[in-house]
């Protein structure tokens, strides 16, 4: 029998191997290997769990190695690994075989009690995906961590609730259990609603857009947002309601489906943020970091490269309110990720690559006072002081934002648009739209904020009229090759939500008044 465990490093990890040997000498555990004083203090646990589950602890000395041994091997992960692997090998030496004869490998991951019950620890279900990447199909892991590993399409688990179940399991293969059905319900929060084939969490009082009054134009822009993954700038004076209605995002959001499911649900499980309730986390993400995090809390860090805000906004949102709050350094580092969709981390000699694929969303003030621009308030800023404020966002960081909306301090929108009634603003009413988009995009394999220059010539071509307004406002605005391209993108967008196989002119100069903000919105575009 061949045991192996997991040693969480980045978002990759290691198996480690958990090999044992009994020779004669004074009894005693040796752990080689590399092994930090929470390893090595298993062999305490380990020996009390043996004992009060029934066994008899050898009484041979016990030397046990970890491999690779030029790897560092952190946690009470070890716990039941260790334990199995040196029962392995007693039964071994009882019967007169070799642990090796066997070609029967399993992961083992779990933390031992003294009385020889199992808790649970992080990182099972990244675990189960290594392990069977590297052809190994069966895993023993505690109760609670049980939904979590079975999530692995293909991985055969047993739920062991102490020692003893686990060191019968052992030889039973039968015992593992691989049943998975992979659905669009799986994992989905109870009361979930489906919209057009999309499926959407339940409408919670927190994300009802139905309490949001006066900003039409935010809630079309956040809706465009939600429809089409695209990074979102909304700025105004303190209190005119852009930090309100940016928290009620999430209920614009469909859930995840399966396949998206598995790379956040592994990054949480590394992360240890996995609720034990929840076997795979289908809601998108909503991260908000306060302005005191630091380039290690964003993109993450520390010994083991544990995953930062964006790597858990993975698939999600990351919303920074009172972004010009942030240091510079923090917001200039999201520009590669924004990108690549995807950041590397390098720590003493070793480098990991998550997955970053999140929506930024950006909440600021037109400067430090708030009260720049806006009618019957005086600003104390001066000329550098507000410039020095946004001098912070930089060109470069701005040109990746799609979506800028001036938000009023008035309401001057407060109250029913024209040709329409009031409920048409619920959440309810607006994921509508939302699906429509959502499902034409799954259909493509590409969110339409992804699309590719190659991808956007195809499904955004323009005649000669549209074709001509584009360039006359691109060289009105001076816009960039990037925002010509955000305002097709918006546009493809736009067209998506309608159901419209072409991009209509009255979709091109709605993108375009987003991309700069050139006005509000015509009221016949808040349907």
């Amino acid at each position: 029998m061949k045991i192996f465990s997991f040693s969480p490093f980045g978002y990759e990890g290691a198996l480690v191997a958990c090999e044992v040997d009994l020779r004669r000498g004074i009894p005693a555990v040796d752990v080689v290997g590399l092994a930090d004083s929470a390893v090595k203090e298993s062999r305490e646990r380990m020996r009390s769990a043996i004992r009060n589950s029934g066994f008899e602890f050898p009484l041979e000395r016990v030397l046990i190695s970890l491999s690779p041994a030029d790897l560092k091997k952190e946690g009470a992960g070890f716990d039941l690994a260790l334990a199995l692997a040196v029962l392995d090998a007693q039964y071994n030496a009882q019967n007169g075989k070799n642990s090796g004869d066997s070609e029967k490998s399993v992961l083992v991951m779990g933390e031992l009690e003294l009385s020889g019950l199992l808790r649970p620890v992080r990182g099972v279900h990244a675990a189960a995906g290594t392990a069977l990447a590297a052809g190994i199909d069966c895993c023993i892991v505690s109760a609670q961590n049980a939904s979590e590993a079975r999530e692995v399409a293909g991985m055969k688990v047993f739920a062991a609730k102490n020692l003893a179940e686990a060191f019968d399991a052992l030889y039973k293969p039968e015992l593992f259990s691989g049943e998975v059905h992979f659905s669009e319900e799986q994992g989905a929060p109870k009361g979930s609603v489906c919209v057009d084939g999309v499926l959407f969490p339940p409408v919670e009082e927190e994300f009802e857009f139905g309490l949001v009054k006066g900003q039409k134009k935010l809630i079309r822009a956040l809706q465009i947002a939600a429809a089409g993954g695209h990074n979102l700038l909304a700025f105004g004076p303190p209190g005119c309601g852009k930090t309100l209605a940016l928290q009620k995002f999430p209920g614009l959001l469909p859930l995840l489906t399966v396949e998206e499911a598995q790379s956040v649900t592994r990054i949480h499980s590394l992360a240890g943020l996995l609720p034990s309730c929840v076997s795979i986390v289908r809601k998108k993400s909503f991260r908000m970091p306060h302005q005191t995090a630091t380039i290690e809390g964003i993109c993450g860090g520390g010994v083991n490269c544990r995953p930062g805000e964006i790597s858990l906004a993975h698939n999600g949102v990351l919303f920074l309110d009172e972004a010009a709050e942030f240091r510079s350094s923090v917001l200039q580092m999201l520009r590669v990720p924004l990108e690549t969709a995807s950041i590397t981390l390098s720590r003493a000699g070793r480098s990991t690559v998550y997955p970053a694929d999140f929506q930024l969303l950006l909440a600021a003030n037109p400067c430090p006072c708030g009260n720049y621009g806006v009618e019957d308030r005086l600003c104390l800023c001066s000329a550098r002081a507000v410039e020095m404020y946004w001098k912070k966002f930089s060109g470069p960081l701005l040109d990746r934002v799609d979506l800028r909306v001036c938000v009023g301090g008035e309401r001057e929108n407060e109250g029913k648009t024209e040709g329409q009634a009031e409920g048409d603003f619920t959440t309810e009413n607006l994921r509508r739209k939302v699906a429509a988009a959502v499902k034409v995009q799954r259909v493509r394999g590409v969110k339409n904020a992804r699309l590719s220059p190659k991808q956007i010539l195809e499904l955004c071509p323009l005649d000669g009229e549209k074709s001509a307004f584009l360039e006359r406002q691109s060289a009105k605005f001076n816009l960039s090759q990037r925002g010509v391209s955000a305002c097709l993108k918006l546009a493809r967008t736009i067209a998506d939500m309608e159901g419209r196989a072409e991009i209509e002119l009255s979709d091109l100069k709605e993108a375009v008044g987003f991309r700069v903000d050139s006005g509000p919105l015509d009221s016949t575009c808040l349907e």
